[in-house]
Formats: C-alpha cells, sequence, structure tokens
C-alpha cells in the first residue's frame, strides 16, 4: 500500500504543477494556482525521495498534500465556482485522504509468506 500511496500523492503533486496552464485566472485565482504548482513541484521531490526509502520525508510529504487539499476547499464554498472546479476540488481531497491514509499503513506480509 507504501507505493500506491506514494504513486496517488505523486500524481496529485503533477496535477498540481499543471494547475496554473489550466487556470483561467479566476477559478482557481492565479495566486492560488501558482502556490499550488509550488506546493506540488516540492511534493514531487519528496515523492521521489519517499520512494528510495528515505521514510523522514513523509512528515512534510503529508503537510504539503494536506495543505493543497485545504487549497481546494473553498472551491466548496465560493459562489460562481463552475462544477467541473468544484468535481476536481472533490476528487483531489478524497484522492488526498487515500493517498496519506495508504502511506501511513503499517506493511503487513501474507500469511504463510515465507
Amino acid at each position: 500500500m507504501y507505493r500506491f500511496g506514494l504513486v496517488l500523492l505523486g500524481l496529485l503533486a503533477l496535477m498540481d504543477v499543471a494547475t496554473p496552464l489550466l487556470t483561467d485566472g479566476d477559478h482557481p485565482p492565479m495566486s492560488v494556482a501558482i502556490g499550488a504548482a509550488v506546493i506540488g513541484l516540492i511534493s514531487l521531490v519528496l515523492v521521489g525521495y519517499a520512494w528510495r526509502g528515505k521514510r523522514w520525508t513523509l512528515a512534510p510529504l503529508i503537510t504539503l498534500r494536506l495543505a493543497s487539499a485545504l487549497l481546494a476547499v473553498p472551491a466548496f464554498f465560493v459562489s460562481d465556482v463552475p462544477a467541473a472546479a468544484v468535481a476536481a476540488a472533490g476528487f483531489g481531497v478524497a484522492a488526498t485522504v487515500v493517498g496519506v491514509i495508504a502511506v501511513l499503513l503499517p506493511k503487513r506480509e501474507l500469511a504463510g509468506a515465507r
């Protein structure tokens, strides 16, 4: 589950990096899109280190991914946000929760796998 979580968090980080290219400047605002891109870029670096077994990267990675999910929350409460943006925000928040849980789950061995 650890690698699955890293792949999911890495894909979310890639989507964050692409956010400034996908925004119309209003939904999300360009300042939020650029902030998301910075968070995504740093997250990608941390995912790379975590993939190589550097467990110290998990705390900052999870913190950044949760911060990115929090940047999407206003889409649910601000008026005039397109339905596609609200759906993307919902998907991003849900996928972040799944990715964080998958990374934090303890490693389990199959019964009799020795």
